[in-house]
């Protein structure tokens, strides 16, 4: 009767302990690679977005600089109303996209002075940490070209509103890891009165 009990119970074990098939095993190792896989190239895709960010970031604040020129230019009552605009409308910023110049003699940017200011530099510290000493170092901006579009607006019934303009700047760059240029577009309006 012992006998009997002892492999029964041996029985039960061997029922209870059954292991994984070799299918079981398989089916989850190509989950398991394809997920691997997967995040993998998530990760490639952070490293590249890290690596552009710095560019990234250059051509959002030559967009900014370009607004806020601009405005600077309406309040400062340097420019008349009429000047606000592209060559092509009769006003004084160039068509198209541009090189990153400095401010000419007029001190706005995006003119046909410009030009003779020369390219605009990206300072930085150096490894001191300090800016305006001997080993800053100096970025060009020459993988930038920047275009400032005024637009002209219609009123709802058709005619031109002589006092509020479009204005979008576009920023084109490219990157290194990029094959086709990169661009940074803002937007927005500005009036004739402050």
């Amino acid at each position: 009767m012992m006998s009997m009990s002892k492999q029964a119970t041996g029985t039960r074990l061997m029922r209870t302990q059954r292991g994984f098939t070799l299918l079981e095993v398989m089916i989850s190792i190509v989950v398991l690679t394809i997920g691997l896989i997967s995040l993998c190239g998530l990760f490639g895709l952070a490293v590249s977005a890290t690596q552009t960010a710095q560019q990234d970031m250059i051509a959002k604040q030559l967009a900014n600089e370009a607004v806020e020129s601009l405005f600077t230019a309406r309040n400062s009552s340097q420019l008349l109303w009429s000047s606000i605009q592209n060559v092509s409308n009769g006003g004084i910023f160039l068509d198209g996209f541009q090189n990153i110049n400095l401010a000419g003699g007029d001190g706005i940017i995006g003119t046909a002075d410009d030009s003779a200011a020369g390219p605009q530099m990206l300072n930085e510290p150096g490894p001191d940490g300090i800016m305006n000493t001997a080993d800053d170092i100096h970025l060009s901006l020459a993988n930038y070209q920047r275009q400032i579009q005024i637009n002209p607006l219609f009123n709802a019934d058709g005619s031109l509103n002589a006092s509020l303009r479009q204005l979008v700047i576009t920023v084109q760059y490219n990157t290194p890891q990029g094959t086709t240029p990169k661009t940074y577009t803002v937007a927005s309006y500005i009036s004739e009165y402050h």
